[in-house]
């Protein structure tokens, strides 16, 4: 490289920043409803991407295969056959795995066809993931003053291509509802959306669908909260037992025998479970010893894990409060798909904190973040794999990089954490700044009653 070209690239990089401020402030000037429209077309246009791939492009016989097992679950309460008995169609056959109140929510998709539940499904993991980054980027989103509703679809789009959401999108999971349920009840200031509905009662509600949001209880718990561990086991409690009046003999075939057979999630040892189990089951140690090792690990990461946890709630970052528990979910937990770590919404943006701009740092790490999970490693693994002739230590590194790339994550929540504050968020902008997005840009208002203006 010449000495000229430093400096022609310089040049460059500060042309395309005027360029940016100016087309900035160009659109911040325009009317409400003409930024919102445009933000739709952005997240639209992002959405389009693992759209077409997974619900045009997509084999029929792989089509939306877990959104299917929900509506069949919904089908067998309204038919009357065994719940946890009933496959979908060949050549997948997959059976209900979650509680029965999963199922008592599911009846209202037998009543549609199931091509329009697929499609309305993906809409609603597309809405459900831009309120994640809604609620998880809050900081850094209403810095931008006027352009909030173009800041909040620029930055929906790269999290939408991320293979976990991805994931989620292909084969019609639930995840993007979870994580947004467990972020709304934790998030501080509280959504003005829950303003009378108690702390720890969505959490609740989670677990009643889910098992894995249990670590929010432990959570709770090991910072001696209380009343909110009291309130979301007391709503799991209750739905659960309400479904069991609904539906006895599937609650006794769930908590007497399917919640015990592990088998029913498929083979754990298969590429797709990226939990520490699921690490081990691939490389070793087998046998007792993994088992052993594996609970070594659990506690190892789960101190580490909650530790960090504990940090952010006393400083008051309770994105990264969520950042932290929800990688608990999937490291310490037997079995977690790849789709599980649709919780990578949440780190990035915990990452991010509230003015990266004044600290280049956040931005890399949120970068190697999101760049890391962008790409599909661990199928990337597979096909090395299947070249015995390769190496086979860069394939099996590939194949399990998910679980590495949560390790990683939740040592950039633990140096992010330990940063030092950069900026008052409270302070207002100026004008231009707020325009430009840069540092110093927007302000988030509290309402008197502490809620958040979302």
């Amino acid at each position: 490289m010449s000495d000229e070209q430093p400096g022609v690239m310089v040049r460059l990089g500060r042309r395309v920043a005027r360029r940016s401020r100016t087309v900035a402030h160009r659109v911040a000037g325009w009317p409400r409803a003409a930024r919102v429209a445009l933000a739709v077309v952005v997240v639209l246009l992002a959405a389009a991407l693992p759209v077409l791939r997974y619900l045009v492009f997509w084999p029929l016989d792989q089509w939306q295969v877990d959104v299917e097992v929900y509506r069949e679950a919904g089908v067998s309460v309204l038919t009357g056959r065994p719940v946890y008995q009933a496959m979908t169609e060949a050549p997948q056959l997959l059976p209900f795995t979650y509680p029965p109140f999963a199922a008592v929510l599911a009846v209202p998709l037998a009543f549609l066809p199931f091509g329009l539940v697929g499609w309305l499904w993906t809409a609603a993991q597309v809405l459900a993931t831009t309120a994640v980054v809604w609620y998880a980027g809050w900081r850094l989103i209403h810095r931008t003053g006027p352009l909030v509703p173009v800041t909040l679809a620029l930055l929906t789009a790269p999290m939408l291509w991320l293979h976990p959401v991805s994931d989620g999108i292909r084969f019609g999971q639930v995840n993007a509802f979870m994580v947004l349920a467990c972020l709304m009840d934790l998030r501080r200031p509280r959504p003005r959306l829950l303003t009378r509905v108690p702390p720890g009662v969505l959490v609740g509600l989670a677990m009643s669908i889910k098992l894995t949001p249990g670590v929010f209880v432990v959570h709770y718990l090991l910072n001696r909260r209380w009343k909110e561990a009291a309130t979301a086991v007391l709503t799991a409690g209750a739905v659960t037992v309400g479904a069991w009046m609904l539906l006895p003999e599937a609650s006794f075939a769930f908590w007497g025998g399917a919640l015990q057979d592990p088998a029913r999630l498929g083979p754990n040892a298969g590429t797709s479970n990226q939990s520490i189990r699921g690490f081990l089951l691939r490389v070793g140690p087998p046998g007792l010893a993994g088992t052993v090792l594996w609970l070594v690990l659990v506690a190892v990461v789960g101190t580490i894990g909650y530790a960090l946890a504990r940090r952010a709630y006393r400083a008051g970052d309770s994105v990264s409060e969520v950042a932290a528990v929800g990688l608990m979910a999937v490291l310490l937990s037997p079995v977690a798909w790849i789709h599980h770590l649709h919780w990578m919404v949440v780190v990035v943006f915990a990452i991010l904190g509230a003015d990266p701009w004044r600290d280049r740092r956040r931005l890399v790490a949120a970068g190697v973040v999101t760049g890391f999970f962008l790409c599909r490693l661990p199928w990337w693994g597979i096909t090395w794999l299947s070249h015995p002739q390769w190496p086979q230590l860069p394939g099996r590194m590939l194949q399990n990089a998910d679980t590495v790339g949560s390790l990683i994550a939740l040592a950039l929540l633990w140096w992010a954490l330990h940063r030092p504050p950069v900026t008052d968020v409270s302070r207002p902008p100026r004008r231009s700044a707020a325009l430009s997005g840069g540092p110093g840009a927007g302000t988030h208002r509290h309402r008197p009653d502490g809620s958040s203006p979302a």
